[in-house]
């Protein structure tokens, strides 16, 4: 059985699916099956002409809007380079973005086409402040999971709390499936040490969503109140300049520390002793499940697939989004105590082994693959 893994950022590409997919195809492999990777260089923008029609809406009245408008661009260009690049024939493709999924099933209508919704890119845009909810932007973007829904054979998403939003858009919300995010737990070691102050870590980009303005101000409050900590922020992205303002600020630029890019913070997290990220919204929280994979306690928002990980009180703490105080609260809670942040890591961890390892999420994968066998 042939299967093309269809991205859309190329897979060198760090964090989330990106990161994700080559490791699955590599277990894959080995165990006998015939994939492939497929995604749409950064390099190629702008050489894609066809014209671009949906079967269950009209995307001309939302034309003259940048975002639209850079989004039919690039489904032009996937289709450009798609037709450039493929030449031979799959059994089944599985899509991880919506423009990859849209443009296979245009381009080969016959093969099978599963559909992973990884993320809501209009919410990202939203909390980023970049589109408003009443917006056109917004209703193109959400009108893209009906037209989905449509062409997919399958939709998979990450999360049941994710699962309900799509709900909203799409005609029949009980066939979507649930299969979060899986990692290879060989990529991720624990390791033993003793920090005489606190180690706090937060892995994203640099956006308003991250809720990273939040994060300052609760570290600011452990400062007033005399408690030790060093805050590493690992990523990069357009807001940085405001959070080194705001860092010195609060008068914590000393004890934070800007990182930029990483290629692979998971050799780098586990030296640590608290993952904590205030997101405004997630579709999953793939790096809680790294984190704890990697032994860190997690401090962490009530919101999308971050609460579908993470028990308030056994494998780690759930806070409000924006909630400064109970952000602050709850970091003094897991860092001034050693022994309760221990307990919650090793929660944690066996949490992410036993529900996100890649073996569990291959095994879930084989058994919708198979269900497209032609002998079955």
């Amino acid at each position: 059985m042939r299967i093309l893994q269809a991205l859309f950022f190329p897979p060198e590409q760090p964090g989330g699916v990106s990161s994700m997919v080559p490791f699955m195809l590599e277990r894959f492999n080995k165990r006998g099956w015939e994939m492939e990777l497929f995604s749409l260089p950064k390099r190629v923008r702008g050489k894609g002409g066809e014209e671009v029609h949906f079967s269950t809406f009209d995307w001309e009245p939302y034309a003259g809007n940048p975002v639209v408008d850079k989004y039919i661009q690039t489904i032009k260009d996937y289709i450009w380079w798609t037709k450039l690049r493929i030449k031979s024939s799959y059994d089944l493709i599985h899509a991880h973005h919506p423009i990859a999924g849209l443009v296979m099933k245009r381009l080969f209508p016959d093969t099978p086409l599963i559909m992973t919704i990884h993320s809501s890119y209009e919410r990202e845009l939203k909390l980023n402040g970049k589109i408003s909810e009443d917006g056109p932007e917004y209703q193109f973007l959400t009108s893209l999971y009906r037209e989905l829904e449509e062409k997919a054979d399958q939709l998979i998403t990450v999360s049941n709390s994710f699962k309900q939003y799509l709900s909203d858009y799409v005609q029949e919300p009980e066939k979507i499936g649930v299969i979060p995010n899986g990692f290879d737990e060989k990529r991720f070691r624990p390791v033993h040490h003793e920090n005489q102050v606190p180690q706090l870590i937060s892995v994203c980009r640099l956006v308003p969503a991250k809720g990273l303005d939040t994060l300052l101000y609760a570290c600011a409050e452990l400062k007033r109140k005399g408690l030790p900590f060093v805050l590493h922020l690992i990523g990069d992205g357009p807001i940085r300049p405001e959070l080194e303002a705001l860092a010195q600020k609060l008068g914590i630029y000393d004890d934070t520390i800007f990182y930029g890019y990483m290629l692979h913070p998971e050799d780098f997290m586990p030296f640590f002793d608290v993952f904590v990220l205030p997101s405004r919204a997630e579709a999953f929280g793939s790096v809680f499940a790294e984190a704890a994979l990697c032994g860190l306690a997690l401090v962490g928002t009530r919101v999308g697939g971050i609460a579908e990980q993470i028990e308030h009180g056994v494998n780690g703490l759930l806070v409000p989004v924006d909630d400064v105080a109970a952000l602050a609260a709850a970091l003094e809670k897991v860092a001034g105590d050693p022994m309760y942040r221990y307990q919650l890591s090793r929660v944690a961890l066996e949490k992410a082994l036993k529900s996100y390892s890649m073996t569990r999420i291959v095994q879930q994968l084989r058994s919708v693959y198979r269900s497209y066998r032609k002998d079955a």
